[in-house]
């Protein structure tokens, strides 16, 4: 198993910097997410030749590897042209990802909820144009349903990626979402089999709970999503249950600590995290850690 981190909270780092930060942290393994000056979100990335050469040089300098990229593009979005672009997007991104040596990505299906059968056919359209990229690059493209996106619920996710059929795709569990997933993390992870490959470790309230009145929306009625990316611990996600269903499925794959919320303490945060991942998987001696 490798543990990464997502260094969202410290994207304000110098890129060239982060590598001996995300070291001094006692991390090893980066899941490099969205940052201005080298993959932003929605638009086409700035890295160029040169900046990958000395990030690359940083990363081995500090000992840490890049584990998967995550890039966020409006793929599966109702816009044609917005699809369009997203596709040239995508096609830079999977080129920066095999220059940084990196064999894995991940990214969310995105499109909206409200015209899911039409984002899913944009969706669909994408994979045709990508999918010859990424085999004859050899990366392998993780998927996660996330909170407002065409596709939310953890079994239809896992559903539609076997449609796909294809080994180079699988499955990322993402804890903090998984009251917008139904619920049943240890039953999604079930479902998922072998094709959970990946997982995004943060904890979150249940916003289903008290009636749906964990939280309160104004106006009545808003179609809002509302989930948090906490320390672990702070939140409701059933811990235990989590790591126990890891040991049960035998997984081996990339575990990120993707917590966002606190950026004024960010380095005690990552710290925290890391030590009670490490904490959890000796408790339920989960295969690889």
């Amino acid at each position: 198993m490798k543990l990464a981190v997502d260094p969202y909270m410290l994207r304000k780092t110098p890129l060239l910097e982060l590598p001996a930060l995300v070291a001094e942290l006692g991390y090893q393994h980066i899941e490099l997410s969205p940052r201005e000056d080298f993959l932003p979100f929605f638009v086409h990335p700035r890295a160029d030749r040169a900046t990958i050469a000395a990030f690359r040089k940083e990363l081995a300098g500090a000992g840490v590897e890049i584990a998967s990229v995550l890039p966020l593009y409006k793929w599966s979005g109702p816009d044609e042209d917005e699809r369009q672009a997203a596709v040239r997007y995508w096609r830079r991104a999977i080129q920066i990802t095999v220059d940084l040596g990196c064999g894995v990505m991940n990214s969310e299906f995105n499109g909206r909820p409200e015209q899911a059968a039409a984002s899913e056919a944009q969706f669909w359209r994408s994979l045709e144009e990508l999918l010859p990229i990424f085999e004859r690059e050899g990366v392998r493209l993780v998927l996660e349903p996330h909170p407002d996106d065409f596709m939310e619920d953890g079994r239809g996710a896992v559903d539609l990626i076997r449609g796909i059929d294809n080994e180079l795709v699988s499955f990322l569990y993402c804890a903090p979402h998984t009251f917008h997933q139904g619920g049943d993390l240890a039953g999604v992870m079930r479902y998922a089999g072998p094709l959970l490959t990946q997982l995004h470790i943060a904890d979150t309230f249940d916003h289903t709970g008290s009636s749906g009145l964990r939280y309160i929306v104004n106006p009545p009625g808003s179609t809002a999503r509302i989930h948090q990316h906490l320390d672990v611990g702070q939140g409701e996600v059933d811990w235990d249950l989590f790591f126990a269903t890891l040991a049960e499925v035998g997984f081996d794959g990339i575990a990120t600590v993707c917590v966002f919320a606190w950026e004024e303490r960010a380095r005690e945060s990552l710290r925290f995290n890391l030590e009670k991942v490490q904490e959890y998987l000796g408790r339920h001696a989960v295969t690889g850690a």
